[in-house]
């Protein structure tokens, strides 16, 4: 191929603006960890949620900030695993990177199992598997697509997220002025820190989990950032992605939080549903029923699309086997081994999901959501390396360490959350092993080949 040809080829797949790529961030990261994970946070912290998810929108700028940073001064396919080889070698890329994988098949499984209770809504007497078949063949296609296929669905789905959610805040804002009829006639802005943190400051800790892992996502946008046409435009499409998040967090929390009380909320429900359902809005339930089907949809596409394309960029160094490198010109140069593995992995946890008991599999995804937070910290630990002499840079670090730190460290005082952090140890554990495994193996290969 001449160089004229890749260059073609290269200016087709790099043509993402900074303000489609915030589009698709806000898409890929509003799931049902916050339209449905969030109803655990209200109820253990009351009003004081907005705290924890500034808390965390902080920590999440920390990351994705500095992993932008790192794709605009070396842009690679691989992102953050490039980013921790670079740091720290072989082994941090093949941990890092096999550490995502896992979470996120994980957490697939969970999203589809979600959908398909949210489903049986509308259609109770419809068996959950057949739900979770069709929505597996629905994101699986949204992939097949390619790239430019994934965007653009991505782009009409935050669309309709987000539509939902401002929905939600202009009713909840009618319930407080009392516009709307019905509902907790006992509504008041808290004004002390007893109703600030109805559970002190313990309810906050444990909170700041689920605010975390409302924003999680930010991993595919940074494997995105290869499509920018400039990829200087990263940390400002971060940086706006952050900012539309937050303001739709805080308004749509904190008005739900001071509509219902706290012993109302379940994570078998949307806070949001809740929050009106004493206000006889017979529409609301079945409009943001579908909102978080259209979310959780969403973020499991993300999840498949992420994990598809990293385990493209594993097999290139080595971390996986070479098959996985194999593109259909075809498809949009679609890598078909690494898709097909990422369908079965897919299926295999939506079988564990119908299957174990409900609590079983609740653990395993807390536990992928801790993972994911395991990645975020390697980002931070890679960027103290990558991104040298910069000593603002680094305090940024060290202070998303710590707020990391502080969002696991939480899970070890709460019963409901704890075996998913122990889950999580056993994952790292394996992870770690096969680490070593390879490290020895492939040490002894890529010395063979020096020689």
């Amino acid at each position: 191929m001449t160089k004229k040809q890749n260059n073609s080829n290269s200016s087709k797949s790099e043509n993402l603006k900074w303000w489609q790529l915030s589009l698709i961030g806000v898409g890929c990261t509003i799931g049902t960890g916050y339209f449905l994970g969030s109803s655990l946070g209200i109820k253990e912290t009351g009003p004081s949620i907005v705290f924890t998810f500034i808390l965390a929108a902080i920590g999440t700028y920390i990351v994705f900030n500095q992993l932008a940073k790192m794709t605009a001064e070396d842009p690679q396919e691989g992102s953050f695993c490039y980013y921790a080889n670079k740091a720290f070698g072989p082994w941090a890329g093949f941990s890092c990177g096999w550490n995502y994988w896992f979470s996120n098949i994980l957490i697939m499984g969970s999203q589809l199992t979600a959908l398909s209770l949210l489903s049986q809504f509308w259609f109770p007497k419809v068996p959950l598997w057949v739900f979770a078949c069709i929505y597996a063949v629905l994101s699986l296609f949204v992939v097949f697509l390619g790239t430019k296929g994934f965007d653009r669905v991505e782009n009409y789905l935050a669309i309709i997220k987000t539509a939902a959610i401002i929905m939600f805040i202009g009713l909840a804002a009618a319930a407080v002025f009392g516009w709307i009829h019905g509902g907790n006639s006992d509504i008041s802005i808290p004004h002390s820190m007893n109703e600030l943190f109805p559970k002190g400051y313990k309810g906050f800790w444990i909170s700041l989990l689920f605010a975390f892992y409302a924003y999680g996502g930010i991993e595919v946008i940074g494997l995105m950032a290869m499509q920018l046409k400039d990829k200087k435009d990263a940390p400002k499409a971060g940086t706006n992605m952050l900012i539309i998040l937050v303001i739709i967090y805080v308004l749509s929390l904190g008005l739900a939080s001071i509509l219902a009380p706290l012993d109302q909320f379940s994570e078998k429900e949307s806070p949001f549903v809740t929050a009106l359902s004493d206000y006889h809005l017979n529409f609301f339930p079945h409009v943001f029923n579908g909102a978080i089907i259209v979310a959780g949809f969403s973020t499991m596409t993300a999840s498949l699309f992420g994990v598809t394309s990293l385990l493209v960029t594993l097999a290139n160094d080595g971390d996986a086997p070479k098959i996985f490198t194999k593109k259909l010109k075809k498809f949009n140069q679609l890598p078909l081994p690494s898709f097909i593995l990422g369908g079965i992995g897919l299926f295999a946890s939506v079988i564990a999901a119908l299957l174990l008991p409900g609590k079983i599999f609740e653990y395993i995804t807390t536990a992928a959501g801790i993972l994911l937070l395991y990645n975020w910290a390697f980002i931070l630990f890679s960027s103290f390396k990558v991104l040298k002499g910069k000593l603002w840079d680094k305090i940024k670090s060290s202070f998303g360490i710590l707020l990391i730190v502080s969002a696991v460290a939480g899970t070890i005082i709460e019963k409901q959350v704890r075996i998913g952090f122990f889950v999580s140890l056993a994952f790292v554990v394996i992870i770690a092993a096969a680490t070593f495994f390879m490290r020895h193996k492939l040490g002894k290969n890529k010395a063979g080949c020096a020689e």
